[in-house]
């Protein structure tokens, strides 16, 4: 932002900057969707109507420069398609097949590697990772790979919080512009010697790092490099021909620009990024139609056998009680008016992503986008209730007894994450940072934040324990009761 000398000029030119771009989304939205749209014909022209309509007013009231959506039904792909810009600089638009930064949704794929190793007899996910992969020091207690990829393994996250990406940048491992021709081996360096944050097993912590260290381990047992081994085991038999690491050097044809917001909401380029050393966990670039082939051959076992996705989707219980995401190896949880969900989000310079699944229901959306001012969890869970039929949660309040909301009064964790519940009067209301927002509840156990699409739900967990359901976008997140 420009000193306040000089605002008069920066009024002036954040006004047609962001009427330049206003026009660029406009011409997007009447476009409807951009070419190469990967179509079957089988998704019903209601609902591809609604869903170009969810999508066109996700990317007006965010700006988001570009996305591409892609749609899964009856386990088959049947509908994909790019809108919006890919790069606005040179006008190119976003199609079905541009290449977006997959984030931690990069976490799915490496554990899918992981488990059909491990159906081959070729990887013992308890065994500690230094069978597999020796460079990792040993610590005061063994790391498993299957710890690593339900996040118990005690390995640390970020030194920093992740976002704002602006803040964060400063961090030599957030904001990493070093290029690393093994990335495993470079990814190590920044935390194989740090101490544990806890013993494993016992504490949930999301790591980016872990599933390094898990790349690590699959190559050992491959005795392949990582994304040979990940090409081998998920991608070729998957049909996912386009997705690859995302090499900043290598000339990637269809690879959208990335984008982020300046403190005013106008577009900018998002800072630099390097991911080469966090590819397992978070440095792979996707199409929507790939991840949708994804999708598909994991509901249709043709990636592992229905055992072994099932022990995948196998939610993992830390023993410390202190909350944790629902969190499985290498995929979250959720649901949707009663149906569990199956999938993984992500994050990082210049994008915002989510995949979901009904696996009952055979069904699954996919969202990417090139901002990581964007909330791409927030469209996918939207696209999914259109595509399983569902209207939008209609929230009904009810009356209920104040004396019921001396069981929510308190401070609930999950990790650094901290929300605190206070009663006032016959009011209920939740602080999270600087934010005070009331809870409406449509019964004795179930509220919804005031303003947005969060829900609270009172649970009490297997060791008897209050543990508080935060569940937005589709996610569960479980919080603990501390005090």
């Amino acid at each position: 932002m420009s000193p306040k000398t000089h605002c008069i000029y920066t009024d002036q030119r954040h006004q047609i900057r962001a009427l330049a771009e206003t026009c660029a989304w406009l011409l997007a939205s009447l476009l409807v969707a951009n070419g190469a749209a990967a179509q079957t014909g089988k998704l019903a022209a209601e609902k591809q109507a609604k869903i170009e309509n969810a999508i066109s007013t996700f990317m007006t009231e965010s700006q988001t420069p570009g996305v591409s959506a892609a749609v899964v039904q009856q386990g088959e792909l049947v509908w994909s398609a790019g809108f919006g810009m890919a790069d606005l600089e040179n006008s190119v638009p976003a199609t079905s097949n541009t290449l977006y930064r997959l984030g931690s949704i990069s976490k799915p794929l490496t554990a899918t590697a992981a488990m059909a190793l491990w159906e081959h007899g070729r990887l013992d996910l308890d065994s500690p990772v230094q069978k597999y992969c020796p460079a990792f020091p040993q610590k005061p207690w063994p790391v498993t790979t299957r710890q690593l990829l339900g996040h118990l393994g005690g390995i640390r996250s970020y030194n920093v919080p992740e976002q704002p990406y602006s803040v964060s940048q400063s961090d030599p491992e957030v904001g990493n512009t070093r290029h690393f021709d093994n990335g495993i081996e470079g990814g190590l360096t920044f935390f194989a010697n740090d101490p544990l944050v806890a013993q494993p097993g016992t504490h949930f912590n999301y790591s980016t790092q872990g599933y390094t260290l898990a790349g690590c381990a699959i190559e050992g047992a491959s005795r392949q490099k990582y994304a040979d081994a990940v090409r081998e085991t998920v991608l070729t038999p998957a049909g996912m021909l386009q997705t690859r690491p995302d090499e900043r050097f290598a000339i990637v044809p269809l690879r959208t620009r990335f984008y982020s917001k300046d403190k005013t909401g106008a577009v900018m380029n998002a800072e630099f990024l390097d991911a080469s050393y966090k590819v397992p966990g978070g440095g792979w670039l996707s199409s929507a139609p790939d991840m949708a082939r994804f999708e598909v051959a994991i509901m249709n076992n043709r990636l592992l056998e229905s055992a072994t996705r099932e022990m995948m989707w196998t939610q993992p219980i830390p023993s410390d009680g202190l909350g944790r995401l629902a969190y499985a190896l290498g995929w979250q949880f959720g649901a949707v008016e009663g149906l569990k969900i199956v999938g993984h989000g992500g994050s990082q310079q210049g994008t915002s992503t989510m995949i979901w699944m009904a696996p009952d229901a055979r069904a699954g959306v996919v969202v990417l986008t090139n901002s990581d001012s964007s909330n791409a969890p927030t469209l996918a869970i939207r696209l999914l209730r259109i595509v399983l039929g569902l209207l939008e949660h209609e929230h009904k309040e009810i009356a209920v007894d104040p004396k019921v909301f001396d069981g929510y009064v308190g401070i609930w964790e999950l990790g650094d994450f901290k929300m605190t519940i206070a009663r006032e009067g016959d009011g209920l209301f939740a602080q999270i940072r600087d934010q005070k927002m009331s809870l409406a509840p449509e019964s004795a156990r179930d509220y919804i934040l005031r303003g947005t699409d969060a829900h609270l739900i009172l649970s009490i967990d297997r060791n008897g324990r209050p543990e508080l359901i935060l569940r937005e976008g589709g996610s569960d997140a479980y919080l603990n009761l501390v005090k």
